[in-house]
């Protein structure tokens, strides 16, 4: 049943992106996407955020400078049905110029327990770029506990991680519990829960600019590391693609699709959910419209479909990764 917050129809909603400095980062942000980045080394672009450590203002209509969690709290007719006490997406640009760390996310219940009340983080990889010969790591070798500290204090990182090679349209679904790391020379958006709590394993003996390095997390890392979760053969992409849309992976907290919009085909999207975010990737942009009205759209623009916006209907040449909440 579409969701609806009230009789006229709801403005679609853009998030103004918040950039977070990374060692592993560069200038990809700025120079492919155009985003007004800060100087040096910028890795992360959040892009849809209600999260503190990046809380997205809406830029235009009604709600002009208002943050994204002030509307979540305020305003939460816009979310429909949505429950918890806290906006449940996070959308994030990652420009992997060097390794990230490889790392480790908890789950709902070690998160809530261990990191003042936080959620779990299970996320999911869209490969938006990347090198030729580019991997990335997804899953561990180690058999149990005793057999990962063994590897992890022997240094046999290249006998403990594994690899695979990627390609842009690639995706992949990391639960809770999985080693990995995204690999020097890709890009990738990022759809996940709204946490900012990782466990580092490994960070390559690098030294930050102030001559320290990165903290490590190996007992938490040993508390929520799971040894039974399959290792992924690719990243291809099974599902059809059908009228444009291909359904990229479904888990207990989101749903992540794919839509292609080609010069003089419009694609509509059914806004049947408590609301949706949207990025567009890939292609020189175009214009969604919806019940409130038409926006223009470009390469690296984002925005949330509220409950009761009505469907969108998008023109131009663009990919879009659209995502909804789900639970």
């Amino acid at each position: 049943m579409e969701k609806s917050a009230g009789t006229k129809p709801q403005e679609l909603l853009f998030p103004k992106p918040v950039f977070h400095n990374k060692i592993w980062g560069g200038r990809y942000l700025h120079d492919e996407y155009g985003y007004d980045i800060p100087d040096g080394d910028v890795g992360e672009c959040w892009a849809i955020s209600a999260h503190p450590n990046g809380d997205c203002t809406i830029e235009g209509g009604s709600f002009d400078g208002k943050s994204l969690s002030w509307l979540w709290e305020h305003e939460h007719e816009l979310f429909g049905d949505a429950k918890g006490d806290r906006f449940p997406l996070l959308i994030k640009i990652l420009d992997a110029r060097q390794n990230l760390s490889v790392q480790v996310h908890p789950d709902d219940a070690y998160a809530a327990k261990h990191e003042n009340g936080s959620l779990g983080k299970r996320e999911c990889w869209y490969v938006l770029d990347c090198k030729p010969g580019a991997s990335i790591v997804v899953g561990q070798r180690a058999k149990d506990r005793e057999q990962f500290v063994r590897m992890v204090r022997e240094g046999r990182w290249d006998d403990l991680l594994y690899s695979v090679p990627i390609k842009p349209g690639d995706f992949f679904m990391i639960e809770p519990g999985t080693i990995h790391a995204i690999q020097a020379g890709t890009v990738v958006l990022e759809t996940q829960q709204s946490s900012d709590v990782t466990y580092r394993v490994y960070d390559y003996d690098r030294v930050q600019a102030d001559g320290t390095r990165r903290e490590l997390h190996i007992p938490q890392t040993l508390d929520v590391v799971d040894f039974d979760l399959p290792l992924p053969k690719s990243g291809d992409v099974a599902a059809p693609e059908k009228d444009g849309v291909t359904v990229l992976g479904t888990c207990p907290n989101f749903e992540v699709e794919r839509v292609r919009v080609v010069p003089g085909s419009p694609a509509r999207v059914p806004q049947t959910h408590d609301f949706m975010c949207v990025s567009v990737v890939h292609g020189t942009g175009g214009k969604v419209t919806s019940g409130a009205g038409s926006w223009e759209l470009a390469l690296g623009s984002h925005f949330v479909a509220p409950a009761g916006s009505g469907d969108l209907e998008f023109e131009g040449q663009m990919e879009l990764i659209v995502s909804w909440p789900e639970g």
